[in-house]
Protein backbone atom coordinates (compact mmCIF):
# COMPACT_ATOMS: atom_id res chain seq x y z
CA UNK A 1 0.00 0.00 0.00
CA UNK A 2 2.88 2.23 0.26
CA UNK A 3 3.51 2.90 -3.18
CA UNK A 4 0.11 3.35 -3.87
CA UNK A 5 0.48 7.45 -2.56
CA UNK A 6 3.80 7.97 -4.19
CA UNK A 7 2.45 6.59 -7.48
CA UNK A 8 -0.58 8.96 -6.92
CA UNK A 9 1.75 12.23 -5.92
CA UNK A 10 4.13 11.38 -9.24
CA UNK A 11 0.75 11.50 -11.74
CA UNK A 12 0.72 15.05 -10.57
CA UNK A 13 4.10 15.78 -10.63
CA UNK A 14 4.72 14.56 -14.01
CA UNK A 15 3.21 17.79 -14.83
CA UNK A 16 5.93 19.34 -15.28
CA UNK A 17 5.24 21.85 -12.77
CA UNK A 18 7.74 21.36 -10.48
CA UNK A 19 8.15 25.04 -8.79
CA UNK A 20 4.36 24.62 -8.20
CA UNK A 21 4.59 21.43 -6.84
CA UNK A 22 8.10 22.07 -4.74
CA UNK A 23 5.60 25.10 -3.28
CA UNK A 24 3.20 22.89 -2.39
CA UNK A 25 5.41 20.23 -0.62
CA UNK A 26 6.98 22.88 1.93
CA UNK A 27 3.45 24.64 2.69
CA UNK A 28 2.43 21.21 3.60
CA UNK A 29 5.17 20.42 5.76
CA UNK A 30 4.90 23.70 7.14
CA UNK A 31 1.36 23.06 8.39
CA UNK A 32 -0.60 25.53 6.19
CA UNK A 33 -2.97 23.00 5.16
CA UNK A 34 -5.35 23.71 8.04
CA UNK A 35 -8.26 21.10 7.39
CA UNK A 36 -8.94 18.13 5.44
CA UNK A 37 -11.91 16.33 4.92
CA UNK A 38 -12.38 12.89 2.42
CA UNK A 39 -15.59 12.38 2.03
CA UNK A 40 -17.18 9.60 -1.13
CA UNK A 41 -15.67 11.34 -4.52
CA UNK A 42 -14.77 14.42 -2.75
CA UNK A 43 -11.25 15.66 -0.72
CA UNK A 44 -11.44 19.62 0.51
CA UNK A 45 -8.73 21.44 1.83
CA UNK A 46 -8.81 24.93 3.45
CA UNK A 47 -5.01 26.11 2.61
CA UNK A 48 -3.26 29.13 3.24
CA UNK A 49 0.05 30.17 2.46
CA UNK A 50 2.71 31.73 4.19
CA UNK A 51 2.31 35.24 2.84
CA UNK A 52 -1.47 34.73 2.36
CA UNK A 53 -4.51 36.16 5.23
CA UNK A 54 -7.06 34.57 3.39
CA UNK A 55 -7.74 30.51 3.26
CA UNK A 56 -8.12 28.80 0.08
CA UNK A 57 -10.45 25.88 -0.32
CA UNK A 58 -9.02 23.54 -2.69
CA UNK A 59 -11.19 19.68 -3.82
CA UNK A 60 -9.97 17.26 -5.37
CA UNK A 61 -13.03 15.13 -6.98
CA UNK A 62 -12.54 11.30 -8.38
CA UNK A 63 -15.61 8.76 -9.13
CA UNK A 64 -17.16 6.91 -6.53
CA UNK A 65 -17.45 3.43 -7.30
CA UNK A 66 -21.34 1.66 -7.23
CA UNK A 67 -22.67 -0.76 -5.77
CA UNK A 68 -22.37 -3.11 -8.23
CA UNK A 69 -18.52 -2.08 -8.30
CA UNK A 70 -17.75 -2.78 -4.64
CA UNK A 71 -20.20 -5.67 -4.62
CA UNK A 72 -17.46 -8.01 -6.62
CA UNK A 73 -14.20 -6.24 -4.90
CA UNK A 74 -16.22 -7.53 -1.28
CA UNK A 75 -16.57 -10.74 -2.89
CA UNK A 76 -13.27 -11.01 -4.25
CA UNK A 77 -11.75 -10.38 -0.44
CA UNK A 78 -14.05 -12.59 0.81
CA UNK A 79 -12.46 -15.31 -0.91
CA UNK A 80 -9.31 -14.22 0.02
CA UNK A 81 -8.75 -14.66 4.32
CA UNK A 82 -5.92 -12.91 4.57
CA UNK A 83 -7.21 -9.95 3.02
CA UNK A 84 -10.27 -9.93 5.23
CA UNK A 85 -8.11 -10.68 8.44
CA UNK A 86 -6.12 -7.65 7.40
CA UNK A 87 -8.73 -5.65 7.15
CA UNK A 88 -10.39 -6.50 10.21
CA UNK A 89 -7.84 -5.89 12.27
CA UNK A 90 -7.32 -2.47 10.93
CA UNK A 91 -4.46 -2.99 8.71
CA UNK A 92 -4.73 -2.58 4.75
CA UNK A 93 -3.11 -5.63 3.32
CA UNK A 94 -0.44 -5.77 0.56
CA UNK A 95 -1.35 -6.65 -2.73
CA UNK A 96 -5.00 -5.38 -2.02
CA UNK A 97 -4.48 -2.85 -5.48
CA UNK A 98 -4.98 -6.10 -7.21
CA UNK A 99 -8.11 -6.86 -6.11
CA UNK A 100 -9.35 -3.87 -7.49
CA UNK A 101 -7.40 -4.20 -10.49
CA UNK A 102 -9.05 -7.72 -11.30
CA UNK A 103 -12.20 -6.15 -11.04
CA UNK A 104 -11.24 -3.31 -13.54
CA UNK A 105 -10.75 -0.59 -11.20
CA UNK A 106 -8.38 0.93 -9.81
CA UNK A 107 -8.09 2.36 -5.99
CA UNK A 108 -6.30 5.84 -6.27
CA UNK A 109 -6.54 7.31 -9.91
CA UNK A 110 -3.31 7.25 -11.31
CA UNK A 111 -4.76 9.77 -14.56
CA UNK A 112 -5.60 13.16 -14.44
CA UNK A 113 -8.74 12.36 -16.68
CA UNK A 114 -10.04 10.44 -13.37
CA UNK A 115 -9.59 13.36 -11.31
CA UNK A 116 -11.21 17.53 -10.91
CA UNK A 117 -9.54 19.85 -9.70
CA UNK A 118 -10.66 23.22 -8.24
CA UNK A 119 -9.47 26.33 -5.95
CA UNK A 120 -10.80 29.38 -5.08
CA UNK A 121 -7.99 31.16 -5.50
CA UNK A 122 -8.68 30.42 -9.45
CA UNK A 123 -5.08 31.11 -10.61
CA UNK A 124 -4.39 29.66 -13.67
CA UNK A 125 -2.74 27.50 -14.45
CA UNK A 126 -4.13 24.45 -12.21
CA UNK A 127 -3.27 22.50 -10.62
CA UNK A 128 -2.34 26.14 -8.20
CA UNK A 129 0.37 25.58 -4.73
CA UNK A 130 -2.90 25.41 -2.45
CA UNK A 131 -3.87 22.31 -4.54
CA UNK A 132 -0.47 20.84 -4.68
CA UNK A 133 -0.46 20.91 -0.82
CA UNK A 134 -3.26 19.25 -0.70
CA UNK A 135 -2.32 16.69 -3.07
CA UNK A 136 0.61 15.61 -0.54
CA UNK A 137 -1.66 16.14 2.59
CA UNK A 138 -4.04 13.27 0.89
CA UNK A 139 -1.05 11.62 0.24
CA UNK A 140 0.11 11.03 3.70
CA UNK A 141 -3.57 10.66 5.17
CA UNK A 142 -3.80 7.48 3.04
CA UNK A 143 -0.60 6.66 5.13
CA UNK A 144 -1.80 7.49 8.11
CA UNK A 145 -5.38 5.96 7.50
CA UNK A 146 -5.83 4.19 4.30
CA UNK A 147 -8.95 3.42 5.06
CA UNK A 148 -9.64 6.49 3.61
CA UNK A 149 -8.83 5.94 0.27
CA UNK A 150 -12.02 3.54 0.48
CA UNK A 151 -13.85 6.29 2.01
CA UNK A 152 -12.90 8.50 -1.43
CA UNK A 153 -13.87 5.26 -3.31
CA UNK A 154 -17.20 5.23 -1.90
CA UNK A 155 -17.27 2.72 1.44
CA UNK A 156 -16.54 4.46 4.74
CA UNK A 157 -14.19 2.16 7.12
CA UNK A 158 -17.22 0.87 9.00
CA UNK A 159 -19.41 -0.07 6.27
CA UNK A 160 -17.33 -1.73 4.57
CA UNK A 161 -16.08 -3.40 7.61
CA UNK A 162 -19.78 -4.37 8.19
CA UNK A 163 -20.57 -5.79 4.57
CA UNK A 164 -17.09 -8.12 4.93
CA UNK A 165 -18.64 -9.58 8.51
CA UNK A 166 -21.71 -10.33 6.46
CA UNK A 167 -19.97 -11.82 3.24
CA UNK A 168 -17.97 -13.92 5.34
CA UNK A 169 -20.42 -15.19 7.55
CA UNK A 170 -22.78 -15.73 4.56
CA UNK A 171 -20.03 -17.55 2.89
CA UNK A 172 -19.08 -19.51 5.90
CA UNK A 173 -23.18 -20.86 5.90
CA UNK A 174 -23.17 -21.36 2.41
CA UNK A 175 -20.22 -23.71 2.24
CA UNK A 176 -21.67 -26.13 5.18
CA UNK A 177 -22.26 -29.40 4.47
CA UNK A 178 -25.75 -30.66 5.76
CA UNK A 179 -25.94 -33.28 7.61
CA UNK A 180 -27.86 -36.53 6.27
CA UNK A 181 -31.10 -37.26 6.80
CA UNK A 182 -31.40 -39.55 10.07
CA UNK A 183 -32.42 -43.09 8.98
CA UNK A 184 -35.75 -44.31 9.59
CA UNK A 185 -35.89 -46.67 12.44
CA UNK A 186 -36.00 -50.27 11.42
CA UNK A 187 -39.47 -51.81 11.10
CA UNK A 188 -39.40 -55.23 13.26
CA UNK A 189 -42.46 -57.19 11.61
CA UNK A 190 -45.19 -58.70 13.75
CA UNK A 191 -44.88 -62.37 14.38
CA UNK A 192 -47.38 -64.44 12.65
CA UNK A 193 -49.83 -65.31 16.10
CA UNK A 194 -50.50 -68.76 14.47
CA UNK A 195 -47.12 -69.69 14.95
CA UNK A 196 -46.48 -70.66 18.23
CA UNK A 197 -42.84 -70.90 17.98
CA UNK A 198 -42.25 -68.05 16.27
CA UNK A 199 -44.68 -66.32 19.12
CA UNK A 200 -43.17 -67.45 21.71
CA UNK A 201 -39.09 -67.25 20.33
CA UNK A 202 -37.06 -68.40 23.24
CA UNK A 203 -39.99 -67.66 25.82
CA UNK A 204 -41.14 -71.23 27.35
CA UNK A 205 -43.90 -72.17 25.89
CA UNK A 206 -47.22 -72.46 28.26
CA UNK A 207 -48.27 -75.16 30.49
CA UNK A 208 -49.39 -78.37 28.71
CA UNK A 209 -52.84 -79.33 29.97
CA UNK A 210 -53.26 -82.30 32.29
CA UNK A 211 -53.80 -85.30 30.40
CA UNK A 212 -56.96 -86.73 29.89
CA UNK A 213 -58.25 -89.90 31.52
CA UNK A 214 -56.38 -89.66 35.31
CA UNK A 215 -57.85 -89.44 37.96
CA UNK A 216 -57.93 -86.04 39.95
CA UNK A 217 -57.43 -87.25 43.26
CA UNK A 218 -54.50 -89.88 42.12
CA UNK A 219 -51.81 -86.99 43.55
CA UNK A 220 -53.51 -87.98 47.00
CA UNK A 221 -52.50 -91.65 46.70
CA UNK A 222 -48.17 -90.53 46.04
CA UNK A 223 -48.70 -89.14 49.66
CA UNK A 224 -45.88 -90.63 51.62
CA UNK A 225 -46.63 -88.96 54.59
CA UNK A 226 -47.77 -90.32 57.84
CA UNK A 227 -51.47 -90.83 57.77
CA UNK A 228 -53.77 -87.96 58.92
CA UNK A 229 -57.16 -88.40 60.60
CA UNK A 230 -60.17 -86.16 60.84
CA UNK A 231 -62.40 -87.28 63.22
CA UNK A 232 -61.42 -90.69 63.00
CA UNK A 233 -61.29 -90.53 59.28
CA UNK A 234 -57.92 -91.02 56.63
CA UNK A 235 -57.53 -87.11 55.79
CA UNK A 236 -56.95 -88.45 51.91
CA UNK A 237 -60.60 -89.66 52.55
CA UNK A 238 -61.71 -86.57 53.78
CA UNK A 239 -59.80 -84.43 50.43
CA UNK A 240 -60.77 -87.05 47.86
CA UNK A 241 -64.31 -85.71 47.24
CA UNK A 242 -63.28 -82.14 46.85
CA UNK A 243 -60.33 -83.14 44.18
CA UNK A 244 -63.14 -84.68 42.52
CA UNK A 245 -65.47 -81.94 42.70
CA UNK A 246 -62.56 -79.32 41.76
CA UNK A 247 -62.42 -81.53 38.75
CA UNK A 248 -65.72 -81.58 37.43
CA UNK A 249 -66.05 -77.62 37.80
CA UNK A 250 -63.17 -77.35 35.46
CA UNK A 251 -64.55 -79.56 32.68
CA UNK A 252 -67.84 -77.98 32.88
CA UNK A 253 -66.33 -74.26 32.17
CA UNK A 254 -64.03 -75.67 29.08
CA UNK A 255 -67.73 -77.23 27.86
Amino acid sequence: MTDLPVAFLGMFEALRMGPTFARGRRDERAGHVRSLTVSSSLVVALVRGPEETTAFRSRIAVRSFGATEWARVEKALVSEARYVAGLLDGRMPDGIEAVFAEAGLGLLPLSLDEVALDCTCERWPMPCAHLAATCYALARAFEADPFEVFTWRGRSRDELLMRLRRARESAAVDGMVAPPPASPPERVPLVDPDDPAAFWGNYPPPPAAAPTGVRPDALLDQLDAPPLSHHGKPIVEVLRPAYAALSDAEVAQGS
